[in-house]
């Protein structure tokens, strides 16, 4: 039986990038990163260092070359904020990608685009 989503995987052109976007302007913490030598290498990073799903920065070119059949993209994925209002300006403050916060059914919500043009979505949960 699942309990929980462990990790998400995440294929970047640039990990360096990548990273630099996530912790720097996103806010997210490393929590480790390895690196096999043969040019396989990975960084977890997550909201928090006690958070229970965190992600993990994979090299999109080092992967499809090594399991083609995989899917690279990008998965739709929904973050949660109590404070949305805060978390936009922070965002738009740091130069990242925001679209118009709007209200949907089950609350109000934004878009945001990572440095590779990769679209994530926040929405407000108190």
């Amino acid at each position: 039986m699942i309990k929980k989503v462990g990790q998400i995987m995440l294929y970047v052109n640039n990990q360096d990038d990548a990273l630099k976007f996530w912790t720097e302007k996103v806010g997210f913490s490393k929590i480790s990163e390895e690196d096999n030598g043969q040019g396989l290498r990975w960084i977890e990073i997550a909201p928090t260092k006690e958070a229970e799903t965190s992600f993990v920065l994979h090299n999109k070119e080092f992967i499809a070359k090594m399991q083609p059949e995989l899917n690279l993209q990008t998965p739709s994925i929904m973050f949660y904020s109590e404070n949305l209002d805060t978390l936009y300006k922070d965002f738009s403050d740091n130069n990242i990608k925001v679209g118009e916060i709007v209200s949907m059914p089950s609350g109000r919500v934004f878009n945001f685009a990572d440095n590779e043009e990769n679209y994530f979505a926040i929405m407000e949960k108190k």
